[in-house]
């Protein structure tokens, strides 16, 4: 494999840490997660002998589970960080990992979440938030904005969603961060910080469901032709998506509505 100072090979992190190809419906920006991932896992580099991941159910959970060459504990629904919990006081020694979606891991998983912050268990954890839950048919999530269309809201979302870095460091959360897969190198680097941070380190990662989300909100989107929505999705990602640093000179009225990204400490608080 290429040294971790180079740049690898799509082949080479193939051959080194995953055991099959991948599932991901056609435009799914979960492979972008996992892409930047292995690229973080190398310039580490990551063991892989000595981590654990942890995930639930949904689409983002099928990122380690089966996919990677690791010990992976694929569990029941929302409680993967229960579960990685449990692992890291069994075995502080290893590195724990859970890899999970928005519905698992801010709906039904979600007091677990923010205790795990609270207590900050030194476990990490990524997020990948496509806005609703994409396994089980494309159904309204936590994280849904509001007004988008969903399998169980058609007429559009009522709620307004949680913003999880802002929960997670209200809850005590000594390191967070968020990245949209519209940005890979700074995803991966993002990944690489959380990867090498001591203690509790949570990610969200901005992804993109062109299969229920982008069908079902084609309005919200620019651009006209139909086979081009996961296109069109990153390139919704990318005009509203604002780096914390720049949106701090913004005027107000260009900030809103932005998505903030970047990395934040605890004892910073939320800008």
């Amino acid at each position: 494999m290429a040294p971790a100072s180079a740049s690898p090979l799509a082949s080479d992190l193939r051959a080194a840490y995953l055991r099959q190809s991948t599932a991901f419906c056609p435009g799914c920006g979960h492979g972008i997660f996992m892409n930047a991932f292995l690229r973080a896992a190398a310039a580490l580099p990551l063991d892989f002998d000595r981590t654990v991941f942890v995930s639930g159910i949904g689409c983002g959970a099928w990122v380690p589970s089966p996919h990677f060459l690791a010990d992976t504990l694929h569990v029941t629904h929302g409680r993967a960080v229960a579960f990685a919990a449990g692992v890291q006081r069994a075995r502080p020694d290893l590195n724990v990992v859970v890899i999970s979606g928005d519905g698992d891991l801010a709906n039904i998983g979600g007091n677990h979440l923010i205790h795990a912050a609270r207590r900050q268990i030194p476990i990490k954890v990524f997020c990948l938030n496509n806005w609703l839950f994409g396994m089980t048919g494309g159904q309204v999530s936590a994280t849904t904005p509001r007004t988008a269309r969903t399998a169980t809201t058609p007429a559009g979302n009522p709620d307004p969603p949680f913003d999880l870095v802002r929960l997670v460091l209200g809850a005590g959360a000594p390191f967070a961060a968020r990245w949209p897969v519209s940005q890979p190198r700074q995803l991966a680097r993002g990944i690489l910080h959380a990867l090498q941070e001591p203690g509790f380190a949570f990610v969200e990662v901005l992804s993109i469901c062109p299969t229920h989300f982008g069908r079902a909100n084609e309005a919200l989107l620019p651009g006209e032709a139909a086979q081009s929505i996961p296109w069109r999705m990153l390139e919704w990602l990318r005009r509203n998506c604002v780096g914390r640093e720049r949106a701090a000179g913004l005027p107000p009225e260009e900030r809103a509505g932005k998505i903030l990204t970047g990395e934040w400490r605890g004892e910073e608080g939320w800008p």
